[in-house]
């Protein structure tokens, strides 16, 4: 049974190790992207998915919920889904571009900054499963890409070329689920603040 969360919780606790193990994790990942070590890339990034899950599964068995890892665990995840398609951008067959990058940035940007406002105002905002479902895709989508990209260029071979074709669709896909959750927590948004005004 888990124990009640203290009223202040320590800040150097285990799910908050894992957390800043995601965000160096995150630079390795980075440096493999640009000297294109596709398979070392699936492994770093497979190993900080992980650690996302047990950050999460120690800090509800231990209790421990404290403001540091309530902000900075989405924070660190953000910073690894963001610069791993910035850095990608710039690689050639990757099949994602500027304003795809851009697209993802802005909307983590954007509803961090709307979640944190309407939390401070005591207004809960939370996860939603469109948004669940728009970080798997971010997430498969960067496997689908680093496996095309182990492949070769898509006219390297058959292989490359179906991996490039289901990464493209994964690219795609994900762009829309992004869209689309953004769109959904701007509309729930603004209910909740309108909702929240009139009582």
């Amino acid at each position: 049974m888990a124990t009640a969360s203290p009223a202040h919780p320590p800040v150097f606790n285990l799910p908050n190790y894992l957390t800043a193990s995601r965000l160096l994790l995150a630079f390795v990942l980075f440096g493999l992207i640009a000297w294109a070590q596709w398979i070392a890339c699936v492994v770093v990034f497979a190993i900080a998915a992980v650690t996302d899950w047990l950050d999460g599964y120690f800090a509800r068995k231990q209790g421990i919920c404290s403001p540091v890892g309530r902000n900075f665990d989405p924070l660190v995840d953000k910073v690894l889904i963001c610069g791993a398609y910035i850095f990608l951008v710039p690689i050639p067959d990757s099949g994602l571009t500027a304003w795809m990058a851009t697209l993802v940035v802005a909307r983590e940007l954007i509803i961090t900054s709307l979640r944190g406002f309407l939390e401070n105002a005591g207004i809960n905002f939370g996860a939603d499963w469109l948004g669940k479902i728009k970080m798997v895709l971010q997430c498969a989508t960067l496997f689908g890409v680093f496996a095309a990209m182990q492949a070769g260029a898509p006219g390297d071979s058959s292989a490359a070329r179906v991996l490039h074709i289901i990464s493209d669709v994964l690219i795609y896909a994900m762009l829309a689920a992004t869209a689309l959750s953004g769109l959904q927590y701007l509309w729930r948004a603004a209910a909740a603040y309108n909702f929240d005004a009139t009582v």
